[in-house]
């Protein structure tokens, strides 16, 4: 099918608005999928939640912009849900992968590069003596609790309330298919409440294996909310008190808000840390990075897959790694977002609606007050998806190093047409 998309504009088609479909070309092949896809789509990518502005199938990606199938324009601030960290087909990744692929990609055994990105993330990462490699986030989060498991002959895991961390039985939100059994082990804690820790620590008598803790609150469908160091010390101190492991999982937010490990500005060293998205900027990978303490854990465990030593990912990885160094990516990610919500705060005032703009700029949300239902949240996401700026009604952002203060006003002027939509719907 040939597309004719515009040029990079960052704006969609005209006379668009939040209930209009994205156009024709989607439309018919979501049509296609629902005869031969489940559902026609599932999972986190899954289009049907979301207001009837929103494309379901992309066409292709340039820096911070995106092209659904319709040749609808936009400014990316989901980043493909935080794999693109640098942009779209960023040319020094790209050209990486391509030297690989031109070698080996998936063989009968790894290629050097592996060796090479495990080194640059023991170099990189401030409590890494070692990695691991897989091709999900889920792959490695599970992976983090089998070690964890294996090296201290334990069964509990305490996880928060709320928190996400993959689709596998053990942690899955979506009970569809899934045993108790296969949860009978997870302890709940609230999040940045210390004596809901400790309470949770001793509900497993001895029996603790892993605390599992995200680098902040970002739960889907609630305000972000950024570690408290004193619970962050909180959990530090009760892993070495009962010699469980502290997994951080690092996954969506790893290299977004610093480069050794989004806990390191703390001073609090991970026992296991698990990461993917933004690790090779696009490109399918996961790492589990870990102590020395947990190495021969790690060791003994046996996880694998045909596709998790493929070379051009971790080719891109190297990339993506030493060119965010370079560039300070975490310093543009940081001024773009920080930008992008000061933005967005100015415009709610302006237009008298009430909001909360809430996590790190780099990965920012925001909620409308009393919107239970998300319904101002729908109206103004699909009104800005409809003017040209993809953001998300109830999961949160992502900013990318592609963006510049350009592309972020280019974003402002559609999220302006949202609060304008909100402000006439809801008074």
């Amino acid at each position: 099918m040939a597309i004719d998309t515009p040029g990079d504009t960052g704006r969609a088609g005209p006379g668009r608005s939040a209930t209009t479909p994205a156009g024709p070309f989607d439309s018919a092949l979501r049509a296609r999928a629902a005869a031969v896809v489940p559902g026609g789509m599932y999972g986190h990518q899954s289009a049907r939640s979301l207001p009837a502005a929103f494309p379901q199938f992309m066409a292709r990606g340039e820096g911070c912009h995106v092209w659904d199938v319709d040749g609808n324009a936009y400014v990316d601030l989901m980043c493909s849900y935080g794999p693109i960290i640098l942009g779209h087909r960023h040319p020094v990744v790209e050209a990486a992968a391509a030297r690989q692929a031109a070698l080996a990609d998936c063989s009968n055994g790894p290629a050097e590069v592996m060796v090479e990105l495990a080194e640059l993330l023991v170099a990189t990462v401030a409590d890494a003596d070692w990695a691991m490699f897989a091709k999900n986030g889920t792959d490695a989060t599970t992976a983090c609790v089998t070690i964890a498991r294996a090296g201290t002959g334990r069964r509990k895991v305490l996880v928060a309330k709320g928190a996400y961390h993959g689709a596998a039985p053990w942690c899955t939100p979506v009970r569809a298919g899934v045993v108790a059994d296969d949860r009978a082990h997870l302890v709940r804690y609230r999040y940045n409440d210390v004596d809901s820790l400790t309470e949770a620590v001793a509900a497993c008598a001895g029996d603790l294996a892993a605390v599992v803790v995200s680098p902040f609150r970002h739960d889907a469908r609630f305000d972000q909310e950024l570690v408290d160091p004193a619970f962050a010390s909180a959990v530090r101190a009760a892993c070495d008190a009962t010699g469980a492991a502290l997994v951080v999982d690092d996954v969506r937010a790893g290299f977004r808000l610093a480069s050794g490990g989004s806990w390191e500005p703390l001073g609090i060293r991970a026992d296991l840390s698990a990461w993917s998205k933004a690790i090779a900027n696009g490109h399918a990978l996961a790492a589990v990075t870990g102590a020395d303490h947990w190495r021969d854990a790690a060791s003994s465990v046996y996880v694998t897959g045909s596709f998790w030593f493929s070379a051009v990912a971790m080719a891109a990885a190297v990339a993506t790694i030493g060119e965010l160094a370079a560039v300070d990516g975490v310093g543009r990610m940081r001024r773009a977002g920080t930008r992008l919500c000061d933005g967005l705060a100015a415009q709610a005032a302006a237009h008298g609606v009430e909001v909360r703009v809430s996590g790190p700029p780099q990965m920012p949300f925001m909620t409308f007050a009393g919107d239970e239902g998300f319904a101002m949240a729908d109206l103004w996401s699909g009104t800005a998806a409809a003017g040209g700026a993809y953001l998300h009604p109830w999961h949160n952002w992502f900013v990318s190093a592609a963006h510049t203060d350009d592309d972020i006003d280019r974003a402002l002027l559609a999220t302006d047409d949202g609060f304008a939509a909100v402000r006439r719907a809801f008074g």
